[in-house]
């Protein structure tokens, strides 16, 4: 079939968020505002660390873990739980706090951030932390192991779904592209891929160290059910989710949702630095940031 017709039928972007009820987007948007509190607070443990990362993702990764996912906190490895993937690793800190918000780890917990003995690791590590599905970190992995897990789990008869979180820096890894297709071949229907794409890797812009774009249109070239939304709109991310839902149940294919996020979302303290990928923050800027994320809150919260 003709790229173009792939892309007629499997791509949407300006995803309209017109029929997602309100009180599905305060409680969503009131989870992620948690999520990057709490991130400020683990990111001071450090004084530094992937900080503006935590809060460009935190309205993904509530999304997630408050409105789509499977799971029983008391029972990390429940056998029918669906799976969530973080392939990036270095994203950790945002991670160990939606587990927090979700009831998995405890919130004192997040204290021990980074520290010796802790199972919060500034990396995340399956081995350490409850929830935690997978090791990430060496970029290019993740994808690939989503997509064994997800035909694992159909040909086991689940109905559990896996969500694969990764980033636009990874998909300069040409195994993240293998994986794309060994999921579409397979027809993958209980697989979502997130994509955060904050145009920032370890190197620089990521338009200047190895361009993806037309991402969209690769996505879905490789027949993926592909949608483009503002990862920082929590309206449009449930919407996303929720096309891409009743997409797999007409028909048997993977989706993936590219969320174009700003590093250090809703601190402007921080969305205004240069050197954003990891972040050396002064020990008198952190109550700064927090006054920030609570005013930027509130006020939408009273508009």
């Amino acid at each position: 079939m003709p790229v173009s017709n792939v892309q007629d039928r499997a791509t949407q972007t300006g995803v309209s968020s017109a029929d997602v009820p309100q009180d599905r987007i305060e409680r969503t948007s009131a989870a992620a505002y948690r999520i990057r509190h709490h991130a400020l607070n683990m990111g001071e443990v450090q004084g530094q660390g992937y900080v503006g990362q935590a809060l460009g993702a935190a309205d993904m990764l509530a999304t997630v873990y408050g409105d789509q996912l499977r799971f029983r906190a008391e029972d990390p490895h429940w056998e029918a739980r669906d799976r969530f993937l973080l392939s990036t690793g270095h994203y950790a800190i945002g991670h160990y706090a939606a587990l927090a918000e979700a009831g998995i780890i405890p919130v004192e917990e997040l204290e021990t951030y980074g520290s010796d003995d802790s199972r919060l690791p500034m990396s995340g590590m399956s081995t350490y932390t409850p929830g935690m599905e997978i090791s990430g970190g060496s970029l290019g992995h993740g994808l690939s192991i989503a997509v064994g897990m997800a035909l694992g789990l159909r040909y086991q008869g689940s109905g559990a779904r896996v969500y694969n979180f990764l980033s636009d820096g990874e998909l300069d890894e040409g195994s993240t592209w293998e994986a794309a297709m060994g999921a579409h071949h397979h027809q993958l229907g209980n697989l979502t891929a997130m994509v955060d794409i904050n145009a920032l890797q370890a190197d620089g812009k990521t338009d200047t160290v190895l361009r993806t774009e037309p991402v969209t249109e690769k996505w879905a070239s490789f027949g993926w059910y592909t949608q483009r939304v503002d990862g920082n709109d929590v309206g449009a991310l449930l919407a996303a989710f929720d096309n891409a839902a009743a997409q797999v149940a007409a028909v048997g294919r993977p989706s993936v949702i590219l969320c174009d996020t700003k590093v250090g979302r809703g601190v402007p303290l921080l969305e205004e630095r240069e050197k954003a990928h990891f972040m050396r923050i002064e020990e008198h800027e952190w109550q700064t940031c927090r006054e920030q994320l609570t005013a930027g809150y509130e006020g939408k919260a009273s508009a």
